[in-house]
């Protein structure tokens, strides 16, 4: 058995170790923000944060992770407050919203190494690929995001989601749950 932490919680999978960590927290664990895009490491839309790093969870396995501590967007703030969350509701980032699960994790990752990046550090740490094209609007929110961490602006904050994960299935009819 493989033993980590998820999201502040300690989890055991009886899996494969060689089972990329992509498909344990999708399918064991249904943590199913984190997104599967290319399967090669190369768009971003499954990345996590694993201790401190952005890391592409289709290129590392459950067995490379015994031990360590992995957040993903459900627990980046389940109530839409963190600054990227708010600078990206406000800048109206997201379009079709596939890649954005991806991309805040890795912006909050570089906004915890450095809370007003430069442009270059912006480009250099966020390389996810977004098929809408949001890259005009992304730097101005990981640089809203940074001020709003820094305490220099403030933003209306984002709606909350109106639903808990435990009754959310409960309100889509074609599951047959009522």
């Amino acid at each position: 058995m493989t033993r980590f932490t998820v999201n502040d919680r300690p989890v055991q999978y009886r899996m494969d170790p060689d089972t990329p960590l992509l498909w344990a927290l999708r399918d064991a664990s249904n943590l199913t923000g984190t997104k599967y895009g290319c399967g090669t490491g190369d768009c971003g839309a499954c990345t996590v944060d694993i201790d401190g790093e952005a890391v592409r969870s289709c290129q590392v396995t459950i067995g490379k992770t015994e031990g360590r501590f992995v957040t993903t967007i459900e627990a980046l703030s389940p109530d839409r407050g963190h600054p990227l969350q708010q600078a990206f509701a406000a800048d109206n980032v997201s379009q079709c919203g596939y890649c954005i699960p991806g991309i805040i994790i890795a912006s909050s990752v570089l906004l915890r190494q450095s809370d007003d990046p430069s442009d270059e550090e912006i480009d250099a740490a966020i390389t996810n690929i977004c098929r809408c094209g949001i890259y005009p609007r992304l730097r101005g929110a990981i640089k809203r995001a940074g001020r709003i961490m820094r305490g220099e602006e403030r933003v209306a904050a984002a709606p909350p989601p109106g639903i808990t994960p435990d009754n959310a299935a409960k309100s889509v009819p074609a599951l047959g749950k009522s």
